[in-house]
């Protein structure tokens, strides 16, 4: 890409707060984007071929609010990435990632996580700190379970599907806000489903096609009719 053209981005991004470069093959973060560090609020750098973002400059932007990085290449997020407090949604599909910062904790105003796609191998226990996350995506990863901190998570949806799930923590229960919960395409054995998902959660769409039984049998467990009672009560609610 020439260097006027992207001139001519940073011109406009200057403007209007918002910087989009998609489908170009870069390599590289900008370096240019350093100038806009105060007066950003959105980046998308999606579809490029960026290995690592500059941990020098990528904490210095104070006003950011969405930055999407999907479909790049990126093996690991630097710790200064947490200083973005007022980052809200952040969107690191189809990447290379195995885990997240230990810092990640500090993305206090995040609302929506997008990972999937990467090869994550557990839940990341950086979530549980997180309270105003409303949905995570980390499907398409590579996770075998889901851990007893998960009760710790305040997120109204939480989309699983296309992991390597055979356990679920019965805690999962416990989570105060969970409402949707996706497992699609998964490990498991009907016998390893909680059962008080069914009767005792908050949860109110179960989505769990694609395991290892067959859904008819869902019907048959205890609590079953507690799960349908909020299942028609939302969608009522959504209609």
């Amino acid at each position: 890409m020439g260097n006027s053209a992207l001139r001519a981005h940073v011109e406009t991004a200057q403007k209007t707060g918002v910087f989009q470069l998609k489908d170009r093959g870069l390599t590289e973060f900008p370096a240019e984007l350093q100038k806009l560090t105060s007066n950003l609020r959105t980046i998308d750098l999606s579809n490029n071929k960026i290995e690592n973002l500059p941990p020098v400059v990528i904490g210095k932007f104070i006003l950011l609010k969405s930055l999407s990085l999907n479909s790049n290449k990126l093996t690991v997020l630097p710790d200064e990435l947490c200083n973005l407090k007022k980052l809200e949604t952040l969107s690191l599909n189809n990447n290379h990632l195995r885990e997240l910062p230990s810092t990640f904790g500090q993305l206090s105003a995040l609302k929506t996580l997008s990972l999937s796609g990467n090869q994550l191998g557990a839940l990341p226990r950086q979530l549980c700190g997180l309270r105003h996350l409303d949905v995570v995506d980390l499907s398409k990863n590579q996770i075998r379970s889901i851990p007893d901190l998960v009760e710790e998570l305040q997120v109204i949806e939480l989309n699983l599907n296309q992991n390597q799930i055979s356990q679920i923590s019965v805690k999962i229960s416990c989570c105060p806000h969970l409402k949707v919960l996706r497992l699609e395409e998964n490990c498991l054995e009907l016998s390893m489903l909680p059962q008080s998902i069914l009767s005792d959660s908050q949860i109110c769409l179960l989505a769990v096609e694609g395991n290892l039984f067959e859904i008819k049998k869902l019907r048959e467990l205890e609590g079953y009719d507690k799960y349908m009672e909020r299942f028609t009560a939302t969608k009522k609610k959504f209609a």
